[in-house]
């Protein structure tokens, strides 16, 4: 083992990209009298919402369904009695990664019966090359800082001891902005009709990507100091 003097340095990084995608969801709800006829008319709502989003082919990545409930509605709250009505629901989730029609998709979507929209959550993809060029160059900072250090001293680089990845973080720049929420009602124009709704401005959410290394190096002996 050598007695070399080492300089241990941290490097950061700091990246401010574009997001890369957008995902969503939906509620589609339908409340009846009759159990059938609320399991019917969700079924019905929810094909609907499920064949406007697949309209969209490759825009949208990612379509799937989270879940779905049909939940007796009582007359009374203190007492088994009763049911007024059934409520059905079912959670759709999906990515959309072509924002030049997103508006536009909200906007429908929220134009049907009975829905409710919540997003967009911007993100980058789980492999985004974003990050590896962050990770580049926490890793560069890392080198030229200790360099930094030897030089100051009179000293050079050596050798690499060890390189520990801090790890990599991701947040929205400044304020995040405020979901969409729209809800569907009764009455509400059907899908492909000519009234259709505007679509929504939807400004992308500036992605920062962070990443951090520690590093420890080897050097030379530092010139005397006087």
């Amino acid at each position: 083992m050598t007695n070399a003097p080492v300089i241990s340095v941290r490097g950061e990084a700091v990246l401010e990209v574009e997001p890369e995608l957008a995902r969503l969801s939906v509620h589609v709800q339908s409340q009846e009298r009759d159990r059938r006829e609320a399991l019917d008319r969700l079924a019905e709502r929810n094909q609907r919402c499920l064949d406007l989003i697949k309209s969209y082919g490759e825009a949208v990545e990612r379509l799937e369904t989270g879940g779905l409930s049909i939940t007796p509605q009582l007359k009374y709250r203190r007492k088994e009695g009763d049911i007024r009505a059934y409520q059905g629901t079912v959670w759709i989730r999906f990515t959309v990664v072509d924002f030049a029609v997103l508006g536009e998709l909200v906007a429908r979507l929220g134009d049907l019966e009975r829905t409710y929209v919540h997003g967009p959550d911007w993100g980058l993809r789980h492999d985004s090359e974003v990050y590896k060029r962050a990770a580049r160059q926490a890793a560069n900072e890392a080198v030229q800082r200790a360099r930094s250090y030897a030089e100051a001293l009179g000293a050079t680089i050596t050798g690499l001891i060890e390189l520990a990845d801090e790890g990599l973080t991701r947040d929205s720049r400044g304020r995040p902005a405020e979901p969409v929420a729209l809800m569907g009602t009764y009455g509400a124009a059907a899908s492909g009709s000519a009234d259709e709704p505007p679509p929504i401005d939807l400004e992308p959410a500036t992605q920062v990507v962070r990443a951090a290394v520690e590093a420890r190096f080897t050097a030379t002996a530092p010139a005397e100091l006087g």
